[in-house]
């Protein structure tokens, strides 16, 4: 019997629910031009599911992965006045997806 392939996807979500869900391709990897491809298509994501809410301003958590910290990163960020909720990488707590996310998801996909 095979195995299952495995992906690597990004997402993105709020209280509501999944705003935007991006997989790589194999081999692909993220680097800061990439990131800020997705951070437009999640801008995008924002504007058509919850429409005026751009004006009240995007709170964003993410860890300090170079993509995230590289400087084109921070100038679409600055660009658009998202605010960032920091994360370190190797934080021992658990992150809100590891509890709000990937909990209902094992259980849909049971």
């Amino acid at each position: 019997m095979r195995s299952a392939k495995k992906i690597m996807g990004t997402v993105f979500w709020d209280s509501r629910g999944v705003l935007l869900f991006k997989t790589l391709q194999p081999g692909e990897t993220i680097n800061a031009a990439r990131y800020c491809q997705t951070l437009d298509k999640l801008r995008e994501a924002i504007r058509r599911k919850r429409s005026g809410q751009l004006t009240n301003g995007v709170i964003l958590q993410h860890d300090n992965a170079t993509p995230h910290t590289a400087r084109v990163t921070q100038g679409w960020l600055e660009k658009y006045r998202w605010e960032i909720f920091p994360r370190p990488s190797h934080s021992p707590d658990l992150a809100p997806s590891d509890y709000h996310l990937f909990g209902p998801l094992k259980r849909d996909l049971a």
